[in-house]
């Protein structure tokens, strides 16, 4: 199976119509063999999608180290547009992951150790951080990867400091980006900033997903970081956390919805997803504090009271337990200005 993304011409033309002069901005996506696909083809989508809203705004480019077609993780085959060595310089260099950064090869690493800081903007998707490391392009910088590889990018890179929470982190003109998905939502912030939030909003709706997970957000919501209950009632319960997190969601109460006893309920949870109720009880109260922090304007007061904290107090302490920051200083760090 082959796909093809962008115009192997490179001529001022993108989605079938022309433009006239120079686009704005270029975006190269690096390829080559065992990337993963949706590393390229989530972020292309949304900065084609960007373009055909507002025409003459990008101009994509794929390339491979010869201009050579290349074989994903997953089969299916991208021709890329041209090689990397007669590649235009680009706005934003945008390196995707995959199995194939286990063993790069050096000419792709040596390219990039050369071409990468002519790029205004450098950009990785998932393990695509391992080639920026490995060029040396994130040494002294804060960065982010797929979680089950945070550790070895740090083992394996002393001098970049690898945050493993976030879906994205910018440093400077640098951004990188966690597993796969976190791609588009890092292709999704690029748009906004470059074309703002109508545009961004637009792509998200077309695309049908959120147009704005932020950077800061956990990799692993509490849902995703524990393992689903295989029994129904239990699955329920989870759900039912989820959606009243201002409830009460004692052991008690909960082993009483789930119609076990709160000894068993207890056992059974814990064997089941992997953590206590407790602690997963924790994490969704902290996740929904966080997002109403981040996108409401409810005062620290009633966010505590609906997020099933009680007193802000008591939500002051979770929050310099788990994050190092009160909610007030959380709000001021992470949530958007154009929303304050």
């Amino acid at each position: 199976m082959a796909g093809k993304v962008g115009d192997s011409s490179l001529r001022p033309r993108l989605g079938g119509r022309r433009i006239d002069g120079m686009p704005q901005r270029t975006v190269l996506v690096v390829l080559f063999d065992d990337v993963q696909s949706l590393d390229v083809t989530g972020p292309v989508e949304v900065f084609a999608g960007a373009e055909k809203h507002t025409p003459g705004t990008y101009r994509i480019a794929t390339a491979s180290l010869d201009g050579a077609p290349v074989r994903t993780s997953s089969g299916l085959t991208v021709v890329p547009d041209l090689a990397l060595t007669g590649a235009p310089a680009p706005h934003t260099l945008l390196v995707p992951g995959g199995q194939g950064t286990r063993n790069a090869d050096p000419r792709l690493v040596g390219w990039l150790r050369e071409h990468g800081p002519r790029a205004p903007r450098l950009v990785s998707v998932c393990t695509g951080a391992a080639l920026l490391a490995a060029a040396g392009l994130l040494d002294g910088r804060r960065a982010t990867t797929h979680w089950a590889y945070c550790d070895r990018l740090a083992r394996d890179h002393p001098a970049v400091e690898v945050d493993p929470d976030p879906i994205y982190v910018r440093d400077g003109h640098v951004a990188t980006s966690a597993g796969v998905t976190s791609g588009i939502d890092l292709a999704l912030a690029l748009v906004e900033e470059d074309l703002g939030r109508d545009a961004a909003l637009t792509v998200a709706r077309h695309l049908v997903v959120f147009l704005r997970r932020p950077g800061n957000q956990a990799q692993f919501s509490a849902q995703l970081a524990a393992q689903t209950a295989r029994r129904e009632p239990l699955r329920e319960v989870q759900q039912w956390i989820t959606e009243h997190p201002g409830a009460d969601l004692s052991v008690e109460s909960l082993a009483a919805r789930a119609a076990l006893s709160p000894r068993h309920f207890a056992r059974a949870f814990q064997a089941e997803t992997g953590t206590t109720p407790g602690r997963y009880v924790d994490r969704v109260r902290l996740e929904h504090a966080r997002r109403l922090l981040e996108d409401s304007g409810d005062g620290v007061e009633e966010i505590s009271r609906i997020s099933g904290y009680g007193t802000p107090e008591a939500m002051r302490r979770a929050f310099v337990r788990a994050l190092g920051a009160s909610p007030a200083e959380y709000r001021r760090r992470f949530r958007p200005a154009t929303a304050r």
